[in-house]
């Protein structure tokens, strides 16, 4: 088959896989799962992938275990694995995920010469309860998380119903392709978690085009973002104040009040002064402390993230962010302990290959607005995996995926237009087609 007859039998495809992609994302939708505890989600995705004859892997051979920051409790991963093992009981993957080894990678080998592209998708979902507003979407069409606290608020359901989407329409077309395709479903990216990890395990060692894709964030319907550029490293601390309690009436001097410590250092790292090399961004997120009104308050855990976007300005962040933790603690009598749960490193979208997308993107005639090197201000940890891609020699970009919004990313009323799910589906079987088939637009 001619390779523009490909091409256009695989945006047919897409069109007509529309129906199922939109099953897809919304069996995702129902079952959000925060990082590190995507059993469901990964499952799911594995079985899918090997009913559509990829090789999958799975658990400690694609993550490693020892590079993992903001793992939750044994406790808290072994109840929510033996809750989805109840609900999967014979998916075969699921084992190999115990323990929070969650993530998949697909991969589809032509067996025959070519490069080797990667596709990101994050499967993760976020600690927001999902609004029960009946105008809601989700709602009124009854996939609306089962998860009271945990929800899709940031597009990621989409993220993975575009991956599976992508598997479908190229292995059903594998003979009209070269060189290794993989689809890397990545676990906790909300906090900046889960790609470091894979990247220990050499998820993208052999990898020449790395492709990563978000929806939304600032792009509206019938736009997209080429080449996102302007990454900011970031770091999230998890602080933790240990003083004495003691009775706030009888002896109130008995005391060491970590919650105080604790509320004096959200107002000094607020506080932090500007740095004349970059830009400086720090956020005092949560502060948990006190079981009572009648108690000296003997704990308080708080959490931190600092971002820049410049390395060395972010590590100037983080210090001050350790010294006035400190300081604080000394003046109530308390100690403090802090520990990162997360981290992530600045990059930028190779031109290179952000021209490619822009040119798959206009031979598919879905935007109606291409921008390039467009500034992203904020952070996402597949910044690890494009730098890695960068080190070997190979060309990576990030792209944003235009849609109308409902509501904000992060917030309980979040929701997107899925039928641009297809678009994505367009876009990146187009690129693998470019890359893979032969085709330049």
């Amino acid at each position: 088959m001619d390779r523009r007859d490909l091409a256009g039998e695989l945006e047919l495809m897409a069109e007509q896989i529309q129906p199922w992609l939109l099953e897809r994302r919304r069996e995702i939708h129902r079952f959000p799962e925060v990082g590190w505890t995507e059993f469901h989600t990964s499952a799911l995705v594995a079985q899918y992938l090997h009913e559509m004859n990829w090789k999958v892997k799975v658990g400690r051979e694609i993550v490693s275990e020892e590079e993992r920051l903001g793992v939750p409790s044994a406790d808290k991963l072994e109840e929510h694995y033996a809750e989805v093992r109840s609900l999967l009981p014979v998916n075969p993957f699921i084992e190999h995920m115990r323990g929070g080894m969650t993530g998949v990678i697909g991969v589809l080998d032509t067996g025959r010469p070519g490069p080797t592209i990667a596709f990101r998708f994050d499967l993760d979902a976020l600690p927001v309860t999902e609004t029960e507003q009946s105008g809601h979407f989700p709602v009124r069409h009854g996939f609306s998380s089962v998860r009271r606290g945990q929800m899709h608020a940031c597009g990621h359901d989409g993220h993975t119903a575009i991956g599976l989407g992508l598997a479908k329409l190229l292995s059903s077309r594998i003979a009209g392709l070269s060189g290794k395709i993989k689809l890397i479903f990545q676990p906790a990216e909300e906090g900046l978690r889960g790609a470091y990890p894979m990247v220990k395990a050499g998820a993208v060692d052999d990898v020449d085009y790395f492709f990563a894709l978000h929806l939304g964030l600032r792009t509206g319907q019938g736009e997209l973002i080429t080449g996102a550029v302007n990454f900011l490293a970031s770091t999230k601390f998890k602080i933790s104040f240990t003083g004495k309690a003691a009775h706030a009436g009888i002896e109130p001097e008995q005391g060491r009040n970590a919650m105080l410590a604790a509320a004096s250092a959200v107002l000094g790292i607020h506080g932090i002064s500007a740095h004349s090399q970059g830009k400086t961004r720090v956020n005092c997120g949560t502060l948990q402390a006190g079981t009572a009104a009648n108690i000296i308050p003997a704990s308080a855990e708080l959490t931190v993230e600092t971002r820049s976007d410049r390395a060395n300005v972010n590590e100037y962040l983080e210090n001050r962010v350790k010294e006035i933790c400190k300081g604080a603690a000394a003046m109530y009598g308390v100690d403090a302990d802090w520990r990162i749960v997360g981290k992530g490193i600045p990059c930028d979208s190779h031109p290179e290959l952000a021209k490619l997308v822009e040119s798959a993107a206009a031979a598919i005639r879905s935007f109606d607005k291409i921008s390039f090197g467009v500034p992203f201000e904020a952070s996402d940890d597949a910044t690890y995996f494009m730098d890695a891609v960068h080190a070997r020699g190979g060309l990576s970009t990030y792209i944003v995926l235009g849609t109308r919004l409902a509501g904000g990313h992060h917030q309980p009323d979040f929701d997107f237009f899925e039928e641009d799910l297809v678009k994505g589906v367009k876009l990146l079987s187009r690129l693998a087609l470019n890359l893979c088939g032969g085709i330049r637009n």
